[in-house]
């Protein structure tokens, strides 16, 4: 239902269905705020304290007041939460038991480990926690640390009015963060940790306090350990197995600080409606066709590495383009050979690497499917 709401609609009584994100206004003593009622725009903000209310989460409430309702640019809504259903994340496709299980997870406040493919959404399901639960996002690369020390910061060396070197520590984003959150206690910080096992595992024990109940890490900067404040959530990423090289293994220690979660790629539908949203101009049979054959080197087991939806992105890319718009099956299967082989070892026309063997898988797919298109 779209539009907005006028006062006068509004019944006193009645049950809506809003979602309540955290209220950016210092010094309110409502810690969350919510702006629309079934979808349309509430002619009020709508505010609640109420400690079931989870932010990001879709909320029944029932409306007991309109505060101010002769003025248009005062008042409020006041309303009863009745019950608080689950997570949701605009534009983003979780599983219903992944969804469950990150909903208990962030609420717990643990770390939290996404386990799974490249190019299966790790990076973009945190960023958009962050949004959708109101926390600041704060991207830290762990493949750029070598030293326990650059977690923190870096060391830069510069020339002084004499010509001598001057070593300095520059903070990192994340000890700037770290440093922000004991200030504002009233923001909640997600820091993601991305590529968590691209740097060394000495380096990576410097963490392992941070992440427990210690709650500290060392400040080369102040040559002490900071404390971790309680508003901020840590969020790692990783990818594991045999097709990543420059990776090491996280021990059993470094899990145990962590409760894992397993994500994987999009199912079939989930990905070609997010293809589609992202490029219209393609018609649905191409985009249907880009994601089947890109299912079918992912469950392939001679294939040694997985296949991100960027690889399906880029494909649609090229389909989308006036160049290619009207790109027939010799044309679409050499697409496929650039956005899809190109991204395994080896070479399409050597047969027995694996971007030999996804060539051969998207040929013997483009076969079927012209076979099941002429009998049409």
């Amino acid at each position: 239902m779209a539009g907005k709401w006028t006062t006068a609609e509004l019944v006193v009584g009645n049950v809506y269905d809003t979602t309540f994100y955290v209220n950016p206004v210092d010094g309110s003593p409502y810690r969350y705020r919510a702006t629309h009622l079934d979808g349309r725009r509430a002619p009020k903000v709508i505010l609640s304290d109420d400690e079931r209310i989870r932010p990001g989460s879709r909320t029944r409430v029932r409306l007991e007041k309109v505060h101010k309702p002769e003025r248009a640019d005062r008042g409020w809504l006041q309303v009863e939460v009745l019950d608080v259903l689950e997570l949701e994340i605009e534009g983003i496709y979780l599983d219903p038991i992944v969804s469950k299980k990150l909903q208990v997870l962030l609420e717990s406040g643990l770390n939290i480990l996404l386990d799974g493919p490249q190019g299966s959404g790790k990076t973009v399901l945190a960023k958009a926690l962050a949004e959708t639960l109101g926390m600041e996002f704060v991207f830290f690369n762990c493949a750029a640390v070598l030293e326990a020390t650059d977690f923190l910061a870096t060391i830069q060396v510069r020339a002084s009015d004499s010509g001598s070197p001057i070593t300095d520590f520059v903070s990192t984003d994340l000890r700037k963060a770290l440093l922000e959150a004991g200030e504002s206690r009233k923001k909640r910080y997600l820091v993601f940790l991305d590529e968590l096992n691209r740097c060394p595992e000495p380096a990576r024990n410097a963490l392992m306090p941070a992440l427990d109940s210690v709650r500290k890490v060392f400040d080369p900067v102040t040559n002490s350990f900071l404390s971790i404040p309680d508003n901020v959530q840590f969020v790692a990423a990783v990818n594991r197995g045999r097709a990543f090289s420059a990776t090491f293994g996280i021990d059993a220690a470094q899990l145990d600080r962590f409760a894992p979660l397993q994500v994987t790629y999009l199912p079939a539908e989930e990905e070609v409606k997010l293809l589609r949203r992202r490029h219209p101009e393609v018609t649905r049979s191409r985009v249907e066709l880009v994601v089947q054959i890109a299912n079918v080197v992912r469950d392939n087991p001679e294939v040694v590495s997985g296949l991100s939806v960027r690889a399906t992105e880029e494909a649609c890319i090229y389909l989308a383009h006036p160049l290619l718009e009207s790109a027939d099956d010799d044309m679409f299967a050499e697409i496929l050979k650039s956005s899809f082989c190109g991204r395994h070892p080896g070479s399409w026309n050597e047969p027995d690497t694996d971007a030999g063997i996804v060539w051969r898988l998207i040929l013997d797919a483009m076969d079927a499917w012209r076979k099941v298109k002429g009998r049409r």
